[in-house]
């Protein structure tokens, strides 16, 4: 009865965020403030840009639409909340950190899905490009990113209903400025190897095996490239997977440092990492795609053609 008493005290956590100094909070919440609005803007431009050009109506592109309105999804979960940490109270409630846990990791495993099927449709587009309208047609397009939508989502229910079996009795004070796993985990005064156990065997796979899809991916590309007797068409190859290649590298870098690694073992000194895949990742992206992306240049130039006034007739 006593420990029943103390888990159902704990109805909200504390969440330190980034710095615990007070003079660190209103330029950290500018900082982040820029960074959310530039990632909005820039993921919006782009979506606005491949609706808009007949050109763009590609699979490719298709698929970099979807992920950059995911983008945006998953950073809405994270920033909003850091902001108001920044100025205001530092608690949430606990049925809302287990919401933004939920959403954190359905969104970040939806990005993960999307740059495997990405690589896949570069993987068909170099390697079987006679046969790629056919297979990469609309139907199959659309079922690869409902599978990768919804795939996340029964990972993040999973773990969502296993944390909420533990009790939390001894501290509700997260070293973290967003409501994770690991953290959370480490907070829970009940046993939580089934937590662990779910977390090594299920977690790494939805975690692994899209990177290995890529890793696949991008071998038979370079295999495929290195078989083009000319130097110009490999670069021509190899310039419609750098944009993907650097996203890639960017997320999955970031991930695997934080998450493929014991609970027991993590720190604060895992934030920046954490600030890479989930806030930084999102906001180049655009940048990422469109500086290095010809048809993307032109698109978006076209699309803030359309948008400004034009000159009245003299």
């Amino acid at each position: 009865m006593e420990r029943l008493n103390q888990t159902s005290s704990v109805s909200e956590f504390i969440l330190l965020g980034l710095s615990s100094q007070p003079e660190d909070q209103k330029p950290l919440f500018i900082l982040f403030l820029i960074m959310y609005l530039v990632t909005i803007t820039g993921n919006l431009l782009i979506i606005l840009a491949i609706r808009s050009d007949p050109q763009l109506h590609t699979p490719m592109y298709f698929f970099l639409s979807v992920l950059s309105f995911t983008d945006i999804c998953f950073t809405t979960t994270i920033v909003p909340r850091m902001l108001v940490n920044f100025l205001s109270h530092k608690t949430i409630s606990y049925a809302g950190c287990l919401t933004q846990m939920y959403f954190i990791y359905a969104l970040g495993n939806t990005d993960s899905c999307l740059l495997a099927v990405m690589a896949y449709d570069r993987y068909v587009a170099i390697c079987d490009p006679f046969h790629y309208v056919t297979i990469m047609s609309h139907r199959r397009c659309v079922l690869l990113v409902a599978f990768s939508c919804s795939l996340p989502h029964f990972h993040s229910l999973l773990h969502t209903l296993l944390l909420n079996q533990l009790t939390f009795c001894d501290s509700n004070i997260i070293h973290n400025f967003l409501c994770d796993l690991s953290p959370l985990i480490k907070l829970s005064c009940s046993p939580t190897f089934v937590n662990e156990i779910v977390i090594l065997i299920e977690g790494s796979f939805i975690l692994v095996t899209p990177f290995l899809c890529i890793t696949f991916s991008y071998i038979q590309i370079l295999i495929a490239v290195l078989k083009i007797p000319s130097a110009s068409g490999k670069r021509k190859a190899f310039s419609t997977c750098g944009s993907h290649l650097t996203v890639v590298t960017l997320f999955y870098g970031s991930v695997f440092y934080v998450y493929l690694q014991p609970v027991s073992t993590y720190t604060v000194r895992d934030h920046m990492a954490t600030i890479v895949y989930t806030v930084l990742s999102s906001m180049l992206n655009p940048f990422i795609y469109s500086l290095r992306n010809k048809d993307l240049k032109q698109g978006l130039r076209k699309l803030v053609g359309r948008r400004k006034p034009q000159a009245a007739p003299s």
